[in-house]
């Protein structure tokens, strides 16, 4: 009978530890099974340290110039059903650039803010022959400041996109004993805004995400994260612009480590790689976060 139980119940004990233990470290807003909602902050740090131009050619970043970019993020996730959450998200920017040319400069403020939903139609290991399969959607307001409103000469104050963003996704993962495999795709796309009295339109935007994570038997965890995104060109005036398509490709090692049943700390460090082809007019960076949380159960 003992013997009997132990493998009844092991397989649950492992499906539920890998699916929330694993999860959150690549997700710091999404709530564990056992959790009614969770508030945390999040703050970055990423150094520009080269870019990929409209070629997709990575370049090293000029002498003399450099760019330290800071985010701190306040979110918050509540389970409005048993399979169901929302979340919401605050973000505050800030950037340090520097220029031979202009010298150096320091801006920042509130960033886009975020809102979006999670359903979970089956979780991981849930049922046999199915991955977890969960539906996303959000919409992101622009209620930072857009690039043509900048101040400073260097833009730092720029803080948002200065469009509505929606977008929709699926998620999938599978979890093994301690391991957990998810695989993410989403697509976004920015409504058209007037610039200066330019209609300004840019491409739908296509993410992907892959992660493996590695649960621990007192539920902290490693996860190896990959994120590749794509952007179509932009339009002006309904007039497609060539060559400003964008796509950045990002290494994430991240982790979690639970203190009790209710704080739990993450971090990551996350990369772009300096490599021909993997980005296309985007900046290269590397930096590191560190997420602090607090459950409600």
């Amino acid at each position: 009978m003992v013997a009997g139980a132990v493998l009844a119940f092991s397989p649950r004990v492992a499906w539920a530890q890998a699916c929330c233990a694993g999860a959150s470290a690549v997700t710091p807003g999404r709530l564990a099974l056992h959790e009614d909602a969770l508030v945390g902050v999040q703050a970055r740090f990423a150094a520009v340290y080269g870019s990929y131009d409209s070629t997709a050619a990575y370049r090293k970043a000029p002498s003399g110039t450099s760019q330290w970019d800071l985010e701190q993020d306040l979110f918050a996730s509540v389970r409005v059903v048993r399979r169901g959450q929302l979340s919401l998200l605050v973000p505050f920017v800030e950037s340090w650039r520097r220029a031979p040319t202009t010298g150096s400069e320091f801006g920042g403020g509130i960033g886009d803010v975020n809102a979006s939903a999670r359903y979970d139609f089956t979780w991981a290991r849930e049922v046999s022959f199915l991955p977890g399969i969960a539906a996303l959607a959000g919409v992101t307001a622009p209620t930072g400041r857009p690039p043509e409103s900048a101040h400073e000469p260097l833009g730092s104050d720029a803080t948002g996109v200065g469009a509505v963003q929606l977008n929709v996704g699926l998620a999938l993962e599978r979890s093994f004993d301690a391991w957990l495999v998810s695989l993410t795709g989403l697509a976004a796309k920015r409504l058209a805004r007037d610039v200066q009295g330019v209609e300004s339109d840019l491409g739908t935007q296509f993410t992907l995400l892959g992660a493996v994570a590695y649960v621990f038997p007192m539920e902290a965890s490693v996860a190896l994260a990959t994120t590749f995104t794509a952007e179509g060109n932009a339009k002006v005036d309904g007039a497609e612009v060539s060559d400003t398509s964008r796509r950045l490709l990002q290494v994430a090692l991240a982790g979690s480590l639970p203190l009790d049943d209710r704080w739990r700390l993450q971090g990551a460090a996350f990369f772009n790689p300096p490599l021909n082809a993997v980005g296309k007019n985007q900046p290269a960076t590397t930096g590191v976060a560190l997420t602090g949380v607090w459950a409600f159960l």
